[in-house]
């Protein structure tokens, strides 16, 4: 059985929409949202909900369970999506996507692809560092003003490099050792990533980045 998704802001808000939740209770599923009348309309109309390979694409601070009473939709040339008419319901909050998962996986995105920045730059350490940075904040072991210094170091290193593929790899370190990692700096990091994998290494490179985001959200590492 297919499990679906729904990410919400900070405040448990559509991310785009803006719409308002009900969220669970304890082990209680949130209230039944109203069924949607009239045709659907992919971006306009309609409850959208992810996939497991869907997630990456839309990342935020919370993600919960969805069920939906009426058929799901795939539509044609949308493939980052699903829509479907509701009513439909948040079942439960993954608990295992916080902020300290969020810059884990974050990091995990950016070294990665750090062999891309390092082929060019062997003697430069500073996206190492960034990603080391962030590492160690969220196991204590430094300050938010440590971190910070990586990542500003990590920021000049990512406008000196030359290459798009080269530059975007030391963005993803950026992003993970950014202050304010609530989901949307974790999406910036992982896009980044992606886009350092350049061509047909670009597939390879979302597909490990998937199913290390599931380890994740299963509990199995962080």
């Amino acid at each position: 059985m297919t499990t679906y998704y729904k990410v919400l802001s900070e405040h448990n808000l559509g991310n785009y929409s803006g719409a308002v939740w009900f969220l669970p209770e304890g082990k209680r599923p949130g209230k039944w949202m109203p069924k949607i009348k009239g045709e659907l309309v992919i971006c306009v109309k309609g409850y959208h909900l992810c996939r497991e390979q869907d997630l990456l694409r839309w990342l935020g601070p919370n993600i919960y369970e969805i069920e939906s009473k009426s058929a799901i939709l795939e539509i044609a040339g949308h493939n980052d999506k699903v829509l479907t008419a509701g009513p439909v319901r948040l079942v439960r909050r993954l608990t295992t996507w916080n902020e300290r998962t969020q810059r884990l996986f974050a990091a995990d995105c950016a070294e990665h692809v750090l062999h891309i920045f390092q082929g060019q730059y062997p003697n430069d350490d500073r996206p190492l560092k960034a990603i080391k940075a962030a590492r160690q904040f969220v196991q204590g072991e430094i300050a938010f003003e440590e971190m910070a210094a990586a990542r500003a170091a990590a920021w000049a290193a990512a406008w000196e490099a030359a290459g798009a593929a080269t530059g975007a790899a030391v963005w993803a370190a950026v992003w993970a050792a950014t202050g304010a990692a609530t989901g949307a700096a974790t999406r910036d990091a992982v896009w980044a990533a992606a886009g350092a994998a350049a061509g047909a290494a670009a597939g390879a490179e979302h597909e490990w980045q998937a199913a290390r985001l599931m380890e994740y959200l299963h509990g199995e590492v962080g």
